[in-house]
């Protein structure tokens, strides 16, 4: 009777991979890879040059966390693995088709659904016990909530490319993933890196309305309509109030010219189907939400933590350039709404709309009261 025949390790890890890969795609992820958890690499030399030269704006906390964002083994030591999935949220139909229709404000296709964060989350801590169950290591589950960058792990697990838009790119999904990260104390088997398959395609740079993109695979956050509409805190500057158009939160163009897009399938199910409220809504609906109505309407979705008064700068910009004196009567209320980020682009949607009789008239009328000194300088700027 021959002796029984001992596992090899590198068959107990294969088979745990293909357990925990089977278990994902059930949970209802897309695609998954494995990558080996090393020190350093070139993505913290990139970060570094990318915060060196402050394209990262008023984002300060990825400057004082910068040490865990480069190198994930700063943030948790102990890993050996990385399990990252991704979710398609392939658009019915290209976003870019809405940009024309200026009386409603456009929405990224990504914030128009279900926050991603709730889909994937659950998810992610489903096959986190899996990982546990099958492995008996320690796991810690990441989607978008901590300092990981998520896109060169992916990159290495074998989900696709950073294209030269910074962003993911896959071949089966194009640029619409969704990204999750589970880090493991166990050793998995990695998988190949996917090769670069941009070629000399420039799409993504070119169509960029605020040329955000310095060269290729660089961003400076500070000329993205993202980063403008959502993270920034400030007011818009007036460089790039007229190229946002009447995008009111997020942008897609970069995205949605990406010519890896044919292959992506339309997102399957309901998961990050567009809710109505939430899908490119009419300007003038929104220039008339109070906070609490702001609330009401975007709960659940990523433009709910923007809040209200940042949202309501954007509408106005996008009221200012829609040509629509019909907007007017709800533009000059604003004119005196508690946040000076709302009075300052009212006054600048203001000009816009408005002749020159009637902005002088309102101009007459509030600049002497105006106490912040952003709202003051938007009365005193000549727009063009």
């Amino acid at each position: 009777m021959r002796p029984p025949q001992s596992v090899s390790k590198d068959s107990s890890l294969a088979s745990a991979g293909k357990r925990i890969r089977e278990h994902a795609i059930g949970l209802g992820f897309d695609t998954v890879g494995f990558a080996r958890m090393e020190a350093g690499g070139p993505q913290a030399t990139r970060l570094r040059a990318f915060l060196d030269a402050g394209r990262h704006g008023d984002m300060e906390w990825m400057e004082l966390t910068a040490d865990r964002r480069g190198d994930p083994l700063v943030l948790w030591p102990e890993a050996r693995s990385a399990v990252m999935v991704a979710m398609s949220y392939a658009p019915p139909r290209d976003p870019m088709d809405a940009l024309g229709q200026r009386d409603l404000g456009i929405i990224s296709v990504y914030a128009q659904g279900k926050d991603y964060h709730e889909i994937l989350k659950p998810k992610l801590k489903h096959l986190a016990r899996e990982v546990v169950a099958i492995t008996s290591g320690d796991v810690k589950v990441f989607v978008d909530t901590a300092p990981l960058m998520e896109k060169p792990l992916a990159a290495l697990a074998g989900l696709g490319w950073q294209g030269k838009h910074t962003n993911l790119v896959s071949r089966v999904h194009g640029s619409w993933l969704f990204l999750g990260a589970l880090l493991t104390t166990a050793e998995l088997d990695p998988d190949e890196p996917e090769a670069d398959h941009c070629g000399s395609c420039r799409r993504c740079l070119d169509i960029c309305p605020t040329a955000a993109f310095p060269a290729p695979y660089q961003l400076d956050a500070r000329r993205c309509i993202a980063y403008l509409t959502i993270e920034h805190k400030g007011q818009i500057g007036q460089e790039f109030r007229t190229a946002i158009g009447n995008r009111i939160f997020g942008c897609d163009d970069c995205l949605a010219v990406c010519p890896w897009n044919k292959f992506a399938a339309e997102a399957s199910e309901i998961r990050f189907a567009a809710r109505s409220e939430a899908a490119n809504p009419p300007i003038a609906e929104l220039l008339t939400l109070t906070d609490d109505q702001f609330r009401a309407r975007f709960a659940g979705t990523p433009v709910k933590r923007t809040g209200r008064d940042r949202f309501v700068r954007n509408v106005l910009i996008a009221a200012g350039n829609s040509d629509d004196q019909t907007l007017l009567g709800k533009v000059r209320p604003l004119l005196d709404d508690a946040s000076p980020l709302v009075r300052g682009m009212a006054v600048w949607a203001l000009s816009r709309l408005a002749s020159e009789e009637m902005f002088q008239h309102e101009r007459s009328g509030r600049y002497e009261a105006e106490r912040d000194p952003g709202v003051r300088a938007e009365w005193m700027t000549e727009t063009t």
